[in-house]
């Protein structure tokens, strides 16, 4: 059994468990926003919005390499030219030394959830484009006419976006919002031994940088010793997949409003730090 494959209609698992619960008589169209170069969401979180909705099509992002540079310019004029060493040292360590046991996490992620949930039926339109702010974005986004938009992207969404569906778009934070806004909330929680708000935030997006209505927060269990923070923030996703289900059929059905986080400290953060992840590592081992 293959689950690897590139396109997320074409995914034939066997033995798939049908124990989900059943499908509302009236379906929420829903529309999934994810990058091509990551196959949990692009692979498993289409299959698992199918599982409880009419998946109304998948926006697939291919970026081009002008929006990396400019998010690495962005990086530097917000921690300076040497903290930005501390994060190219983090980076260079992170591909050479947990990379590859990160991605075994996630190919066996993969496998074990392609179990639970069906491949997405051919039907569904997929879309692929360099942003999902273009004119071409917009219109597939308008053709399908979601209720709801799942975004899991890394480029912010324009309002002429993120409005198109009647219900809104709803983005799984890494990080509790709004102590942990922008990239890598789990990491900075993690560096900061803030270990009760490791965690996933789902939100609705607005205006500005994870600031939108926050609906709920996830968290899972996790070895911090030995697992890195991209597994762990993966798991506050994937490990909660039912929970998250549950709270968006409740936010569609108007059964539930958004938390209080009025008066709580609000903070963004950026890339994660070699001396950061150093510390955090020293506290695990110290902990555990």
């Amino acid at each position: 059994m293959d689950c690897s494959t590139d396109e997320p209609a074409a995914l034939p698992c066997a033995d798939v468990t049908r124990a989900w619960a059943e499908r509302p008589a009236d379906l929420i169209r829903a529309l999934l926003i994810c990058q091509a170069d990551e196959p949990l969401n692009r692979i498993v979180l289409a299959r698992w919005l199918a599982s409880f909705s009419e998946l109304a099509g998948i926006l697939v992002l291919k970026e081009p390499s002008q929006r990396k540079w400019r998010r690495i310019r962005r990086e530097i004029r917000r921690v300076g030219l040497w903290q930005f060493l501390d994060v190219l040292a983090f980076r260079l360590y992170y591909n050479l030394c947990l990379a590859e046991n990160d991605r075994r996490w996630e190919r066996e992620t993969i496998q074990r959830l392609c179990r639970r949930y069906p491949e997405v039926a051919a039907a569904v339109p997929v879309f692929t484009a360099s942003s999902p702010n273009s004119a071409e974005s917009r219109e597939f986004i308008e053709r399908a006419a979601p209720d709801l938009m799942i975004a899991r992207c890394k480029t912010l969404l324009k309002p002429e976006v993120f409005l198109l569906p009647r219900l809104g778009t709803y983005v799984m934070h890494p990080g509790i919002c709004p102590e942990y806004r922008n990239a890598h909330g789990c990491f900075w929680a993690l560096a900061s031994g803030d270990r009760a708000r490791v965690g996933m935030t789902l939100l609705k997006v607005d205006a500005g940088v994870d600031t939108g209505p926050v609906y709920g927060y996830f968290q899972c269990a996790y070895d911090e010793q030995r697992e890195s923070h991209i597994v762990i923030q993966h798991r506050t996703v994937f490990d909660n997949l039912d929970a998250i289900r549950d709270l968006l059929v409740r936010i569609t059905e108007g059964r539930t409003e958004p938390i209080n986080t009025a008066g709580r400290q609000s903070r963004a953060w950026g890339q994660p730090w070699m001396s950061a992840y150093l510390r955090w590592k020293r506290g695990a081992r110290r902990r555990g």
